[in-house]
């Protein structure tokens, strides 16, 4: 039997089971597929029919995908460290708060009315979020690295000075690895972009996805990896201002699709509730939104949190797994070579881009989602917790495997696994919402409705619960974290965390 370290670790276990048994019930899980693992096998073995034809064309598209996610990663870094300095205001918090809880994807779908399929729509669909996030972390970091002793500063030093000459030189190293690991996240979310009509990598594999052409799907993804994988590589502190200028002069930030007709029309028109453009008395205005509320914000939060705590326990449950993989006490060298690029090509790859590929295997339901979310998210916290079973010290060194993991290596590690798991928690509430565009019916379902309704009143109204969902969730997640006393940091996790 599983031993934990404390009843609240088991308390915590316990009641997240519960909620995931209890949204079982209402999780659609079925394949609705004709013959899916033929289609698996289909996808499988078209590996090895690779067509280079288009690989000119790929090339430039993945071009395009780090051009994005450069301009995108230093707006977002210059905004976020500018608004770390005000992030203890409370309104400042809350606001920030609300455009991180707001997927890239969406806010693309929003400057798409605006911009048109341009840059600077890509840019901005990353740069809000992101700046949200960094301003969060840096906030975070600054604040834990203010460790310098006072009594050795002259008192006629100014606060500026002190920043610059005690808080961040400690801090500076912290921010530059955070913001070099933030720079995958933004690979990925530009990527993804593509999926909205954005020529990046997404654009062509959601082409060749839908038409079933997974030979060229495989090349694309093997493109996506080698990128990933090299970025240490090509992405650092010597190289970022260098990718950044190329970047502005290979896709600059041209504002010809911008017109001022469209941006106003969106603010004056499109956006005001349908109540008080068309002079609604107050009981019309109230029937409207109730059932908006009643037949789309419902049901849509209802189905984005049963598919968030199934994916959440699943993830667990895989993690669990896997990590033992990358653990040398478990598997030899040869073994662990193997886990790690396989953890790595998982955690590389965007759910959106997963819950595609299934969504093309199983048929809609929420299926392909579990199974994207899954396989991600636990990859992720199977490759951190798998490097920190390297570093703890072993009593029951010549314990068999099982009662090694179980009575040692699972206990020491249990807390810390606890805390990565509800740091994802709310990355994976977000990704549940965006699914709902492949067809499940969780708030995204509904927000890509309304836009291909032209009902933009109704997406602010999705849009603003979608965020009030994710920063609950968030804020559960810290309660959780703190009733744990877990000391997990954000500094120590990266992107793949947040």
């Amino acid at each position: 039997m599983l031993l934990l370290n404390s009843s609240k670790e088991l308390n915590v276990s316990l009641v997240f089971i519960a909620v995931f048994i209890f949204s079982l019930f209402f999780a659609d899980l079925e394949i609705s597929a004709y013959e899916p693992f033929l289609e698996l096998s289909k996808f499988v073995t078209s590996i090895k029919d690779i067509n280079f034809s288009s690989i000119d064309l790929l090339i430039d598209a993945a071009l395009q995908t780090i051009y994005i996610a450069t301009m995108a990663i230093v707006f977002s870094a210059i905004l976020g460290f500018i608004l770390s300095f005000y992030f203890s205001n409370i309104i400042v918090r809350t606001i920030l708060a609300y455009i991180r809880a707001i997927h890239e994807i969406f806010w693309a779908l929003i400057f798409l009315q605006v911009f048109g399929l341009s840059t600077v729509t890509a840019i901005l669909a990353i740069v809000l979020p992101y700046s949200a996030i960094l301003a969060k972390v840096y906030a975070e970091i600054l604040e834990e690295y203010d460790t310098f002793d006072k009594r050795t500063v002259s008192r006629k030093a100014s606060r500026i000075s002190l920043f610059f000459y005690t808080k961040l030189p400690n801090a500076m190293p912290h921010i530059i690895s955070y913001t070099l690991y933030r720079f995958e996240c933004a690979m990925k979310s530009s990527a993804i972009l593509g999926f909205v009509g954005i020529t990046t990598l997404g654009y062509y594999l959601s082409s060749s996805f839908n038409e079933g052409l997974y030979n060229e799907v495989w090349l694309m993804l093997i493109i996506f990896y080698i990128l990933i994988a090299s970025i240490k590589f090509w992405f650092n502190k010597f190289t970022i201002l260098v990718l950044f200028v190329i970047s502005l002069i290979q896709m600059p930030l041209s504002l010809n699709s911008f017109s001022s007709e469209n941006l106003s029309r969106f603010l004056f028109e499109d956006i005001v509730p349908s109540p008080i453009k068309n002079d609604y008395t107050v009981i019309e205005g109230l029937t409207w939104f109730y059932k908006i509320f009643i037949n789309e914000i419902v049901p849509g939060i209802f189905n984005t949190i049963v598919l968030t705590q199934v994916s959440l326990v699943a993830t667990a449950v895989l993690a669990l797994v896997l990590f033992p993989l990358i653990s040398y006490k478990f598997v030899g060298k040869f073994g662990r070579f193997f886990s790690h690029i396989f953890l790595v090509v998982l955690r590389s790859t965007p759910e959106y881009i997963l819950a595609f590929l299934f969504l093309s295997i199983f048929g809609a339901s929420m299926l392909p989602a579990v199974v994207a979310l899954m396989l991600h998210n636990g990859a992720i916290i199977a490759f951190i917790i798998g490097k920190q079973s390297n570093e703890i010290d072993y009593v029951l060194d010549k314990s068999t495997h099982l009662n090694l993991y179980t009575y040692e290596v699972l206990p020491k590690l249990y807390n810390s696994f606890l805390a990565f798991l509800f740091y994802r928690w709310e990355v994976i509430m977000r990704e549940s919402a965006i699914l709902g565009m492949l067809g499940v019916a969780t708030l995204g379902f509904y927000i890509d409705s309304a836009i291909a309704d032209i009902r933009l009143d109704k997406v602010v109204i999705l849009l603003f619960f979608t965020a009030l969902l994710n920063i609950t969730i968030d804020l559960i997640s810290k309660k959780v974290r703190d009733y744990l006393k877990t000391d997990a940091s954000i500094t120590t996790c990266g992107c793949e965390l947040k």
